[in-house]
């Protein structure tokens, strides 16, 4: 069995369970087919003073079994809004003992990096340091956003040069990436995967009636209902989202997340005049999101940015058409009408992609048909055949 350690800012813990699942279901999968053993490395950055909403995760054990996967939880010091910069610098140096020491008991055959910053600089300085070849994936901000930070995008760019290999979430990104100045041939394109035991179409009649029992918040079957997933920051879009709602009659939209645009949005709706149709669902239990997905007309997202959203993935896997911006890998799924619309990214043209949705509905089962080609069987078996043939360079 060959071992990977992976590197992921990015990952589920106690305190915030709904953090990076996509990175915890992939590496779950990969260690259930039994080819390759999984670590994981989890830097969890603190401030000097771990005060507030940072004291629980100093609490949080430093290693433990997860889902099959290996998990070491290493403290870094975080300086928070303006540490950027060193961030990959303090997390190789505290991984870097931590990473020998399991190199020494079990030998690592890879090393991974799941987010391309700050984690790639990071695992670059510890490939560095112990030779071992080294995979970075590419998900979306981290090279949309970070890669316009001139710090950031010096330290990808070293990281990448040192990289044997490289992976994107959609061809628009790998695209990006070139445009950089990454070395195209080392780009693999990797999609994410799908729970598709949960995420299908739910036909159940009595679904919204259940709903809005449960979250207290009104879904009569008479009226549409938008879904919009995702963390409740600006470049989302829920504010669009919102203004939309008063070109959509009757329409209720569920926000799925949390952040903090939070009491900017619910002012933006109570001065809207619409307060009552938006319902703030914050995060949601896994089991509940395909039930709320399954049960609106339209999921929408008016994002600036984007990779491959896990949100579009997993609404097309429930039969839920989306209305989202031609952003990242958008086109890659939103191929035709039966999928949803690609629309500009304000108020007018976002409600006119929802009523063109709502006034011809495709067939629940025909949109879930367009993701039958994703799955985590299929994205490990892709990790494992990246992570083979970089061995093999």
């Amino acid at each position: 069995m060959k071992h990977v350690l992976a590197l992921s800012t990015l990952y589920p813990n106690p305190v915030n369970p709904r953090f990076g699942t996509f990175v915890a279901r992939s590496l779950e999968a990969l260690a259930k087919r039994g080819d390759w053993r999984v670590t994981l490395v989890n830097p969890i950055g603190l401030p000097p003073l771990a005060l507030g909403r940072y004291r629980p995760l100093a609490d949080l054990p430093g290693v433990a079994e997860e889902g099959g996967v290996t998990v070491h939880r290493p403290r870094f010091t975080l300086i928070p809004r303006i540490g950027a910069r060193r961030n990959a610098a303090a997390i190789a140096s505290a991984a870097l003992p931590l990473v020998e020491r399991i190199h020494a008991a079990t030998p690592i055959d890879m090393l991974d990096a799941q987010f391309f910053f700050p984690d790639g600089p990071a695992a670059a300085e510890i490939a560095r340091a112990t030779g071992l070849p080294l995979s970075i994936k590419a998900r979306g901000s981290d090279i949309s956003f970070w890669g316009e930070q001139d710090f950031a995008r010096r330290q990808m760019l070293d990281a990448a040069e040192a990289a044997t290999g490289l992976l994107a979430v959609s061809r628009d990104l790998a695209g990006k990436m070139a445009a950089m100045g990454m070395d195209a041939d080392k780009i693999t394109l990797h999609y994410t995967g799908l729970d598709r035991d949960r995420f299908r179409p739910l036909g159940h009649t009595q679904l919204r009636r259940q709903l809005s029992g449960e979250l207290g918040f009104s879904m009569p079957d008479t009226a549409p209902l938008l879904a919009c997933v995702g963390a409740l920051i600006e470049r989302k879009g829920q504010g669009i989202a919102i203004a939309a709602l008063q070109e959509i009659p009757g329409a209720r939209l569920v926000l799925i997340g949390k952040g903090e645009n939070e009491a900017a949005l619910r002012a933006q709706a109570a001065r809207e005049g619409v307060a009552d149709r938006v319902f703030f669902a914050g995060s949601v239990d896994h089991d509940l999101m395909p039930l709320l997905l399954s049960a609106a007309d339209v999921m929408v997202l008016p994002t600036v940015s984007e990779g491959l959203a896990n949100a579009w993935v997993e609404s097309l896997a429930c039969g839920t058409p989306v209305v989202t911006c031609d952003v990242g890998g958008a086109r890659e799924l939103i191929a035709s009408e039966t999928a949803g619309r690609l629309v500009a990214r304000d108020p007018r043209a976002v409600a006119a992609g929802i009523n063109a949705v709502l006034n011809n509905p495709p067939p629940r089962e025909a949109v879930a048909a367009l993701t039958e080609h994703f799955s985590w069987e299929a994205n490990a078996a892709a990790l494992a055949a990246h992570y083979e043939a970089l061995l093999a360079r």
